[in-house]
């Protein structure tokens, strides 16, 4: 991490990144290019919604975005989180923190999964040691990824990133409890550009062998889903690249 600050001022050495570690609270991730964002609005909508719900007030957008381009200063290419934190009762913190910038994997991920569902799963809350840990243990076994499935065998979301689909007719985003991530959204608003159909349905994870192809879609891009668990996927079916492009293809917002 290059800086953190906390509501427009740099992090003095004293206090390293206090509010950022706090239990209640949520945030967003997006990568920066020159100064521009893709999916600016649906960052901001997220950190207004979460915030209403979390603190039961109104986030200053415009406050957000000058302190994301204050922080930017120096490094207009970056990968950056916006943290909205604090006391449940109090007036919340904005942290905002800079680091290099990423991109999603060129090479296919394999993934592994896991029993666990998110509390309140559809905010992206600060407090993700369960989800950290479990990649953890994914990665330290060879895995890329793990696929968050409940008691049952529902598939919901990966633990950093959405999960898609394809029938060899449409996108199938699972049908369950779950965080409706940036990414995802962009691929939503390529697919109805392009006319191809998606869907949402329940996904089971014994189930999978049904499905022709898969990815994973996260703040860093999409990528391609070569195996989760034993079940093989064509980490290069035409559908793959499509759903790149619909995500790539959507404009970069100037912050």
């Amino acid at each position: 991490m290059t800086r953190t600050e906390i509501n427009g001022h740099p992090v003095p050495p004293a206090r390293p990144l206090a509010p950022a570690v706090f239990n209640y609270g949520h945030f967003t991730a997006m990568q920066v290019r020159g100064g521009r964002v893709r999916g600016l609005d649906l960052h901001l909508d997220r950190l207004s919604a979460a915030t209403r719900e979390l603190f039961g007030g109104e986030l200053d957008t415009g406050q957000v975005r000058s302190h994301i381009r204050h922080a930017l200063t120096a490094e207009e290419d970056a990968s950056v989180r916006v943290y909205v934190v604090g006391a449940p009762e109090g007036r919340p913190d904005i942290v905002v923190t800079v680091a290099e910038p990423g991109a999603a994997d060129a090479r296919p991920w394999v993934l592994t999964s896991a029993v666990y569902q998110r509390y309140l799963p559809h905010i992206k809350h600060a407090a993700g040691f369960p989800q950290a840990h479990l990649r953890a243990v994914a990665a330290r076994a060879g895995f890329d990824e793990v696929l968050l499935v409940a008691p049952d065998g529902t598939v919901s979301e990966g633990a950093i990133s959405n999960f898609g689909l394809f029938d060899g007719t449409s996108v199938v985003w699972p049908d369950a409890p779950m965080l409706r991530g940036t990414a995802m959204g962009l691929v939503e608003a390529g697919l109805r550009r392009r006319g191809v159909p998606w869907v949402s349905r329940r996904v089971r994870l014994s189930h999978l062998s049904e499905y022709a192809a898969a990815f994973t879609a996260n703040s860093r891009g999409i990528a391609a889903v070569e195996r989760v668990g034993d079940v093989v996927f064509d980490s290069a079916a035409d559908i793959l690249k499509t759903v790149t492009e619909c995500h790539d293809e959507n404009p970069w917002d100037r912050v």
